[in-house]
């Protein structure tokens, strides 16, 4: 064998890997993609969330904050009987015990209450996927996407060169959505764990020096949710441009990828980017 045969048998065998890795990608992994994304209440009906949470107020996170209110509440009586001999202002007993049955009413109802703003959001994405599929005559999702860039692309030909410019680009592109599926994976772990936390921020409402707590964890779930409704809007811009121009579809791809950034500069919240979130360890690290 001369070197030109080894070297074409070497590209030979790149191509092959590669053209078998990105298949077997898009064929598994990305089939859970779009339901990592778009979240609806289902996202409570997993067994140990729904017990840990606490579907009434005997069980869970809420039987817990329901003790941490009577403690409000024991505190508030202490607090009463001790501002007869100083000079303390508090707020009126009527005024309290309305307040204190209002926060008993969201703490327990919590669960129900979670279970609507998941399905407002999820309602939401899903009327802009609908439009986005009568505008474009073209399913909005994440599945649709790869299906349309593999067209674009010929990812499944026999002469997929990885060293041509489709090559690259499938390349640069299925980075990009690996980053998305972490991200999305990390969004949706959060999703579940500041929902855990809800009963705690309601309750915290009950005082204005924490309230902030609340208004950090709504920050924080409204930015987390939010997202799915940004995601649909530029899968149908990516559908709506020339699917020649490869270049704009790279940064439909890309823009997907920052949304979250984008998205935290505007309401704040948590940061799900993947690469970000590695780049701030690793620069800790090194100090």
């Amino acid at each position: 064998m001369d070197q030109s045969q080894l070297v074409e048998t070497i590209i030979q065998t790149i191509n092959t890997l590669f053209s078998t890795l990105f298949t077997s990608i898009d064929n598994n992994i990305y089939e859970n993609l779009d339901s990592l994304v778009f979240i609806d209440s289902s996202i409570l009906s997993n067994s140990t969330l729904k017990n840990l949470l606490g579907a009434n107020s005997l069980s869970g996170f809420v039987s817990l904050t329901n003790a941490m209110l009577v403690g409000v509440v024991i505190f508030y009586i202490i607090r009463f009987y001790y501002a007869n001999f100083v000079d303390l202002n508090i707020e009126k007993p009527y005024q309290f015990i309305f307040k204190v049955l209002i926060f008993m009413i969201a703490i327990n109802s919590s669960y129900f209450l979670l279970q609507q703003v998941l399905q407002i959001f999820y309602y939401c994405s899903a009327a802009i996927q609908t439009l986005g599929k009568m505008a474009t005559s073209t399913e909005i999702s994440f599945s649709q996407l790869i299906v349309s860039l593999n067209k674009l692309l010929e990812i499944n030909s026999t002469d997929f060169n990885f060293f041509s410019f489709d090559g690259l680009i499938k390349s640069f592109v299925s980075i990009g959505l690996l980053n998305i599926l972490l991200s999305y994976s990390l969004r949706y772990i959060l999703v579940q764990a500041l929902l855990l936390f809800s009963p705690f921020a309601i309750l915290t409402l009950i005082n204005s020096s924490t309230a902030w707590i609340f208004k950090s964890w709504a920050r924080a779930v409204f930015a987390l949710l939010i997202l799915q409704l940004f995601v649909p809007i530029i899968i149908i811009v990516v559908f709506c441009i020339d699917l020649n121009n490869k270049i704009l579809f790279i940064g439909g791809i890309y823009a997907i990828t920052r949304i979250n950034g984008y998205v935290r500069e505007m309401f704040g919240g948590l940061s799900t980017d993947i690469s970000g979130n590695m780049s701030n360890l690793l620069s800790f690290l090194k100090h």
